[in-house]
């Protein structure tokens, strides 16, 4: 007897009795997993995620024959044997023709159930947009035109697709328990907050996980790489490939999942596939408010500085306290980018800075 409580998401997606509920849709099953749910409040994300994979992925179960069938194909061998027999003039039909009928059959029964184990052994194989969006019911922007189309999407989130750019998404987006976009091309994304239903973008390979923040993706089928650009809040990223004979769970995915802040953007990287981190090549600032008008400091605090910095742009800057407390810095930042500001507050107290992967390191000595 199955325990589906103890299930995670690749374990449904394997599983025959949830294949077949997701695409045979019966009275049933149905009866059955809305009342398994009921009891199972909290697998309600891992089921919806996995039907999600079985849908995109289209799994479908194909039946070993039935018993009558089998022997069907069996009687269809055996008049072909004695009819082969009456024109060649054969008379050894026993045993070897009994072992003969038996391969036959045992080799298309073998067919069907390879056919079904390949099925499922190729569900990450291809994630193309049509392939996606092929079997389902969906609502279908197109930009074909020369300058960006707003969007408004039936949950309140809005979308600036850009041209030679297309999404799809469901008539009931709000109403499902996770909100799912299809893209193909590059997009702005500016998400409605709702934490009891999770807004992901799909495109090509990889998946963009929110709850409420703004970015913008970028995948194009011509593209080698995918981008995701995150302006604010947070997002998950996740790839789609990994093959069922792999097991994965809700839980391991979410630790393999790579998280992305504001200034943050991620690369991936098709052929490879695997994911490349790092900031923005101009960096904005996000908190406008805590920056003074003009960002002239006369003997300030380095450090009350760097923490604004840190703040304005949603960036980990690292250095070592004790180290810096003592020092002061005197400059105009005002209408500078985020490393011009750096080189200037670097430059005044002798000190050098790097980025490495997301993040930015000070290194610096004891000010005088």
């Amino acid at each position: 007897m199955k325990d589906y409580r103890l299930y995670e998401v690749m374990d449904f997606v394997e599983d025959g009795d949830f294949i077949r509920w997701v695409y045979k849709n019966n009275e049933e099953d149905n009866l059955f997993w809305n009342e398994w749910l009921s009891k199972n409040p909290e697998k309600l994300l891992t089921v919806t995620e996995a039907r999600s994979i079985v849908e995109a992925s289209e799994i479908r179960p194909v039946p070993v024959p039935a018993e009558e069938e089998i022997d069907e194909q069996v009687m269809n061998v055996l008049n072909a044997i004695r009819i082969e027999k009456k024109i060649t003039g054969h008379k050894n039909f026993g045993r070897k023709t009994w072992l003969l009928a038996a391969a036959c059959v045992v080799l298309l029964a073998g067919v069907c159930v390879t056919g079904y184990y390949n099925t499922k052994n190729e569900v990450f194989d291809s994630y193309t947009y049509t392939q996606q969006t092929g079997a389902k019911k969906l609502i279908e922007q197109v930009n074909t035109s020369g300058k960006s189309l707003n969007i408004s999407l039936p949950d309140g989130s809005t979308v600036v697709l850009s041209t030679n750019s297309r999404i799809s998404y469901a008539i009931g987006l709000n109403d499902s328990m996770t909100r799912d976009v299809y893209l193909s091309g590059e997009a702005f994304f500016e998400v409605k907050k709702n934490p009891q239903k999770p807004f992901r973008v799909f495109t090509n390979e990889i998946v963009t996980k929110v709850l409420g923040t703004s970015f913008t993706v970028r995948s194009f089928e011509r593209d080698k790489t995918i981008k995701v650009i995150v302006r604010t809040g947070k997002v998950n990223v996740y790839s789609q490939t990994t093959k069922s004979n792999k097991k994965e769970t809700a839980n391991s995915r979410k630790f393999e999942g790579i998280i992305l802040t504001p200034n943050q953007q991620i690369t991936y990287i098709k052929q490879d596939k695997k994911f490349e981190k790092e900031l923005l090549e101009k960096p904005q600032i996000i908190a406008p408010e805590i920056i003074p008008q003009s960002m002239v400091f006369t003997d300030a605090k380095l450090l009350d500085v760097l923490e604004l910095l840190k703040k304005a742009y949603g960036i980990n800057i690292m250095y070592d306290a004790d180290i810096l407390k003592g020092c002061t810095i005197t400059a105009d930042l005002t209408d500078e980018s985020l490393y011009r500001k750096l080189d200037l507050i670097c430059a005044a107290i002798d000190a050098k800075y790097e980025v490495i992967d997301s993040e930015i390191f000070i290194e610096a000595t004891a000010c005088k």
